[in-house]
C-alpha cells in the first residue's frame, strides 16, 4: 500500500539493532484516518471470505484491529498477555516468546468468546519474527474456527516471520514488507 509505504519513509525511523520506530503514526500515537484506510485495504483483501471474528495480541495492534473489526461489523477479540481477574471460564493458550520484552509470555483467550464455528482474521500492526501471529494462529486451531488469513499492516521480511507463516500455508497479506532497513535507507519487498 503506497501511502503506508510513503508514510513509514516520511515519518518513520530507523534506530539501532534494526529497530523500525512508527510509533508516531501506527502503534503508540495512532493516525486515525490511516487506520481506517488499512482497515479498508484488509477488508478489501479479506470481506468475501465470511470473517466472524477479528483476533490481536494486547496492547499496539489493537487499535487498527479495532477499526478494522469495525469496517467488517464483526467483534474484535484480543489475546491478553496476563491473566486477569475479570477472565473466567476455560482460557485457551499458547506460549510465545517475545522479542520486544526478551521473554516467554503467555497468550490468553477466553473460550467463551471463540468457538468453532468462527472464521477469524488475525489483524496486528506489526510483525518482525511472528511469533506473536503464529501463537495466534495455534489458540484458533485449538478450539477448531476457521482461519482465514493474517493481515499486518508492517511486516519485517528480513526476519522471516511472515514467510515462515506462508510456508505453512497461512494467507499472509502485509500492506509494506520492509526487506532491508538501515538509518536513512528503507527498502520494500515489491
Amino acid at each position: 500500500m503506497r501511502e503506508l509505504k510513503d508514510r513509514i519513509i516520511s515519518d518513520g525511523r530507523v534506530l539501532p539493532g534494526n529497530i523500525i520506530k512508527v510509533d508516531g503514526f501506527l502503534n503508540h500515537r495512532v493516525d486515525i484516518g490511516l487506520m481506517r484506510r488499512l482497515a479498508k485495504e484488509f477488508y478489501s483483501r479479506f470481506g468475501d471470505r465470511g470473517v466472524t471474528l477479528i483476533m490481536t495480541a494486547e496492547a499496539s495492534g489493537i487499535a487498527l484491529a479495532s477499526i478494522t473489526a469495525e469496517e467488517f461489523g464483526v467483534p474484535l477479540l484480543f489475546a491478553k498477555k496476563a491473566k486477569s481477574d475479570n477472565v473466567e471460564g476455560g482460557l485457551i493458550k499458547s506460549e510465545i516468546y517475545s522479542y520486544t520484552y526478551k521473554k516467554k509470555v503467555t497468550l490468553l483467550v477466553s473460550a467463551e468468546w471463540i468457538s468453532s464455528a468462527d472464521r477469524v482474521l488475525i489483524i496486528d500492526d506489526f510483525m518482525a519474527n511472528g511469533e506473536a501471529m503464529r501463537g495466534l494462529v495455534e489458540i484458533t486451531e485449538k478450539v477448531g474456527a476457521a482461519l482465514v488469513g493474517v493481515g499486518i499492516a508492517v511486516e519485517k521480511g528480513f526476519q522471516g516471520g511472515g514467510d515462515r507463516l506462508r510456508a505453512q500455508g497461512v494467507d499472509v497479506q502485509s500492506l509494506a514488507i520492509i526487506e532491508s532497513a538501515e538509518p536513512g535507507k528503507i527498502v520494500f519487498r515489491e
